[in-house]
């Protein structure tokens, strides 16, 4: 298989299949603590970078070959090695996924082409939306999330804000903390503010726990999340 991955079993999604629109790492980030590495370059076009044919071709046999796991799944993720809204496919893709397997879709994203109008018409017709935003400081998110110099930090919380407007699925809103980068008690104050700006209907609270891209990359603790989920408030969440 060169597009799916799973099924995975999580406690937020239930089981679910992941589906890739890239054949390998493509993005406009290079995170700090990304799972996958790094590939050293990030990439701000957005192009069919994989055809939503094949992917759903894919689908189809895996479905066919996994008729009791298709009965048990919950959502198709749309997320894989990459940045899933970097394929100018999704809107399609997310029409086809829906015709073809009947399931919820949830979209996992990196927040960062939201300003686009396009980009989040194209997102509207998934069920969830998991957007992340590490840092709400030009500075912070550069070091963090290190990204391709044409993305700003005020368009993706502009793009997080008017995406609240337009999308009547659910919003859960992921942070990532490092530790001694983003766990500060000023930042989260001022993450507070802006999250009370995005209204997403949750707010996800996590921390590096597998091999990152970068050493030195240290999860926060629990006591110190705990601490920060109660500032955060009541939609805030341990995941």
């Amino acid at each position: 298989m060169r597009y799916i991955y799973g099924p995975i079993k999580s406690r937020r999604l239930g089981l679910s299949l992941g589906l890739s629109l890239t054949l390998d790492k493509v993005c406009d980030l290079d995170c700090i603590y990304c799972q996958w590495g790094s590939v050293g370059k990030t990439v701000l076009e957005r192009k069919e970078y994989v055809k939503a044919e094949e992917i759903i071709q894919e689908l189809k046999s895996w479905m066919q070959n996994h008729p009791q796991e298709t009965q048990e799944l919950k959502f198709v993720t749309l997320s894989g090695l990459g940045e899933p809204t970097l394929n100018t496919c999704i809107g399609d893709l997310i029409d086809q996924v829906r015709n073809v397997t009947g399931l919820n879709i949830a979209v996992i994203t990196n927040s960062t082409l939201l300003g686009d109008p396009a980009v989040r018409k194209g997102v509207l017709k998934a069920d969830l939306i998991v957007p992340s935003l590490d840092a709400v400081n030009q500075e912070m998110f550069n070091k963090i999330d290190r990204p391709h110099t044409g993305i700003k930090l005020n368009e993706i919380i502009n793009g997080l804000i008017a995406l609240r407007k337009e999308f009547r699925g659910k919003i859960w809103l992921e942070v990532m903390f490092i530790a001694g980068i983003n766990d500060g008690p000023r930042h989260i104050e001022e993450l507070n503010k802006v999250i009370q700006r995005i209204n997403p209907d949750k707010i996800q609270l996590n921390s590096p726990v597998r091999s990152t891209a970068e050493k030195d990359v240290f999860p926060v603790e629990k006591a110190k999340l705990e601490k920060i989920k109660m500032i955060l408030g009541d939609k805030a969440e341990i995941v």
